[in-house]
């Protein structure tokens, strides 16, 4: 009866070893061939990408470099004017060469002259200096528009491709698996750079309000210093 049990045990672990050399290994899908589905639409929704990704790094770095302030620049600036140093008060702003010290500079070399005129004068630099931190930034507000528009003109294209395959070859998952293909993976991809873009303006225009809010605050208190001088 043991040696019948070890015999039939042989037998199903044969078989047992024929079906798994016969069952053909599981197939997997790398992320680039998954993106090569995607069809010819890949290829515009790549380039915004690229374009993404350099237009954040380098208002990043622009921005990080503008928020670097001195916290003592401010009074370092009084103390300079108190003393009736202009000239040192101004080449301690060129110095620093930030947007916050550029609108003081503005201011400083204005002095003598009426509060409406250097308040006007540091209003116009501070509006350049904005624009300045605001270069380019625009293209991130385009991509985030127009990068979901071609993964919708990628769900288009694939729904021809899938009609196209049923007509001329019949209904099945083979025919119609390249036009979901091409459907599924251009929307997501589209969507994908699409919400990227966005956060990433998001994101750089929080840290301009914070630039704009320390160039405010440095052009208040120096007003608020001309006037205490003038009166």
């Amino acid at each position: 009866m043991t040696l019948l049990n070890i015999l039939l045990l042989q037998v199903d672990t044969a078989k047992a070893l024929a079906a798994a050399a016969t069952t053909p290994p599981v197939e997997k899908i790398s992320l680039f061939h998954l993106l090569m589905e995607g069809g010819a639409l890949m290829i515009p929704l790549l380039i915004c990408s690229v374009i993404l990704v350099y237009v954040f790094a380098e208002r990043w770095m622009a921005i990080r470099k503008a928020s670097v302030v001195d916290p003592s620049f401010m009074a370092r600036i009084r103390e300079q004017l108190e003393a009736g140093n202009k000239e040192k008060a101004i080449a301690t702003c060129k110095s620093v060469n930030t947007p916050v010290s550029r609108v003081i500079e503005k201011g400083v070399s204005r002095m003598g002259k009426p509060i409406e005129y250097i308040e006007k004068s540091m209003e116009n630099t501070g509006r350049l200096e904005v624009y300045q931190l605001e270069k380019n930034l625009s293209i991130l507000s385009t991509i985030s528009s127009i990068a979901p528009i071609f993964g919708f003109l990628g769900t288009i294209a694939g729904m021809i491709i899938l009609f196209f395959n049923v007509q001329h070859q019949g209904f099945s998952l083979e025919t119609i698996a390249g036009g979901i293909y091409t459907k599924m993976v251009t929307s997501a991809t589209g969507l994908i750079i699409g919400l990227l873009a966005y956060m990433s303006y998001a994101y750089l225009n929080t840290q301009i309000n914070k630039n704009v809010n320390r160039i405010e605050s440095a052009s208040a208190d120096f007003l608020d210093f001309v006037q205490d001088t003038t009166k």
